[in-house]
């Protein structure tokens, strides 16, 4: 493949290619225009001789970057990921990235142009104009934006991905609030009166999620074999709540659950019983665990609303009600059970996944490591000291 480049003002260069002939043996030119100096063209027409002949070039289009995440957004993003996480999707590219880099060009779009913007949302990001985003809210930025260009690259759209050059920000890592076993009794105690109560009592038991504990139905529950089948997931949007499947294979599956959690969920079913008796047989058709005063799903925010007006009249240490699901898993590390178990109880999708997010957990696990060696070897020591010694054969 060839081509030659030109002047075409004090500090641009035109560069023309080349470019493989039709199928009917038609002739065809690609015309680029770059601004520098003639070594930096000459750079230019370099790779783009060398991107043609490996079969890499991407003929440059007038897209924006705006219309290119309209597209993205319609027909990849809207068919992969699930209505919240698409939600999520959309106000970020809306109010974020198309704010901030719409008008270029897609095949215009430079690392610099992002870097610049990150730079930016990290000094004065926030839409209310009072002060900047947090590392974690402008790395989610760079991966919803790389993922996109990613997807313009798969389209041949792009030759490459402007965002793998680009370094996003490291967020430090938060120190995880857990509840130890006495805290976790404590906040049970005071709700004992609360519908609340028993959706404490899931989700610090067998580490379910906010939306799996409020998909839970009494037909997912087995308890004479005291387990808990989690199928299902509620998701809330801002149009609709709804049941969906779990997002990953992992997330299907099946908790063993303690026989605290047992009495409870009897107790409870006693009570709901009575109530059906009460008010009719069409009251929680769905035979839901947990229903709003409808006896429909429970919306998610509603659920953590009122677990955090609990923790905050309460007073003393402040978790999440997400913070339930850490404090389970805390819990199980911290009295030796596998961290492979932990990971088939969380539903996590992968072991390494298990393993980050609970680091915290690790020194206290190394240390009880080393005293049970240390126990193990000086019990043999001493075992051995005792041993009459054997006299050597003449």
């Amino acid at each position: 493949m060839t081509g030659h480049i030109r002047r075409r003002g004090k500090r641009s260069w035109q560069i023309f290619l080349e470019l493989p002939r039709t199928s009917d043996g038609k002739r065809r030119q690609k015309t680029v225009t770059v601004r520098g100096t003639k070594r930096q063209a000459e750079a230019e027409l370099a790779r783009l001789t060398n991107e043609i002949a490996t079969g890499a070039f991407v003929e440059p289009t007038t897209m924006t970057l705006s219309a290119f995440l309209d597209r993205w957004l319609a027909d990849s993003a809207a068919i992969r990921v699930s209505a919240k996480t698409f939600e999520r999707y959309e106000e970020i590219v809306r109010k974020r990235l198309v704010a901030a880099l719409g008008r270029i060009r897609l095949a215009d779009l430079r690392p610099l142009h992002i870097q610049d913007y990150y730079a930016a949302a990290l000094r004065s990001g926030r839409l209310d104009g009072k002060g900047a985003l947090s590392a974690q809210t402008v790395l989610h930025h760079h991966r919803i934006l790389r993922e996109a260009l990613q997807q313009a690259v798969r389209w041949q759209l792009l030759a490459r991905n402007p965002a793998d050059a680009v370094e996003p920000p490291k967020p430090s890592r938060r120190e995880m609030q857990v509840l130890d076993e006495t805290e976790t009794a404590e906040v049970l105690a005071a709700i004992r009166d609360s519908r609340l109560r028993l959706a404490v009592f899931v989700a610090v038991t067998t580490g379910l999620r906010r939306g799996e504990v409020l998909a839970l139905r009494w037909n997912d529950i087995d308890l004479t074999e005291h387990r808990i089948h989690v199928n299902r997931t509620v998701e809330q949007t801002k149009r609709a709540v709804r049941v969906k499947e779990p997002k990953t294979a992992r997330g299907r599956r099946t908790v063993t659950i303690p026989p605290v959690l047992v009495k409870e969920l009897k107790r409870y079913r006693a009570t709901q019983l009575k109530l059906r008796l009460q008010v009719g047989a069409e009251f929680n058709p769905d035979g839901l665990l947990f229903y709003n005063e409808r006896g429909t799903l429970w919306r998610p925010s509603a659920l953590t609303r009122a677990f955090s007006r609990v923790m905050t009249r309460r007073g003393g240490k402040y978790v999440r009600l997400h913070d339930l699901r850490h404090s389970h898993a805390t819990h199980l590390l911290r009295h030796d059970i596998h961290p492979k178990i932990v990971q088939e109880r969380l539903g996590h999708s992968s072991f390494k996944l298990t393993m980050d997010t609970y680091t915290h957990v690790i020194p206290s696990l190394q240390e009880h490591a080393a005293e049970e060696v240390d126990a193990a070897l000086t019990a043999a020591l001493e075992r051995v000291k005792r041993r009459p010694r054997r006299r050597a054969p003449r």
